[in-house]
């Protein structure tokens, strides 16, 4: 009995007890021009639109940091392929993301390349139609996010890069070139 009550004392007052981080943290926003593509395509369709990503930052060592995010991305079709023909075939996504990520980077000052990987989930709308692919599918899907770029700045604030998240769910992926700006948080 007294194991019991010790299990359940910790469980209820580990929630209001905090310990102290010596970790450094932040906040990066981004923003970019979205595309979605599916994985098989006739056409070589590219579905452009928009995309907005916030995440916090735990920085673990000048050349490891862990990143949740959630962002926006908004891809719709015009009706042509990448050389401006028409087509039936797209590959649409209208979903909010959100998820966690490793970033791996050069410890260097003023530009500093880096590469991302991760595991997230999308939730909305998505449309993948090829000759071969039929998949139009609302709701919650995993995808798995990657990135890579350069983190430039004296204290490497800006970022730019493309960043891509493969929805195998639906047989696309969607992705953005995009801009960020990294602030820095007080511990």
């Amino acid at each position: 009995m007294k194991t019991y009550t010790l299990i359940l004392l910790v469980l209820l007052l580990s929630p209001i007890c905090e310990a102290q981080s010596t970790y450094k943290k932040a906040i990066n926003a981004q923003i970019g021009f979205a595309l979605s593509s599916p994985y098989e395509s006739e056409d070589e369709i590219g579905d452009s639109g928009f995309f907005l990503q916030g995440e916090y930052i735990l920085i673990l060592k000048s050349w490891l940091e862990l990143k949740p995010y959630v962002g926006l991305i908004t891809t719709s079709s015009n009706g042509e392929d990448l050389d401006g023909n028409p087509t039936d075939e797209r590959a649409e996504t209208k979903a909010f993301l959100f998820g966690s990520k490793a970033r791996l980077r050069a410890p260097i000052r003023w530009v500093a390349p880096y590469i991302e990987i991760g595991i997230g989930a999308s939730i909305g709308k998505f449309e993948t139609f090829t000759s071969t692919i039929k998949i139009e599918k609302n709701g919650l899907i995993y995808h798995i996010p990657f990135a890579f770029g350069l983190e430039l700045g004296r204290n490497n604030n800006f970022d730019l890069g493309f960043t891509y998240y493969f929805q195998p769910t639906v047989e696309q992926f969607a992705g953005a070139f995009a801009i960020g700006v990294t602030f820095p948080l007080k511990s």
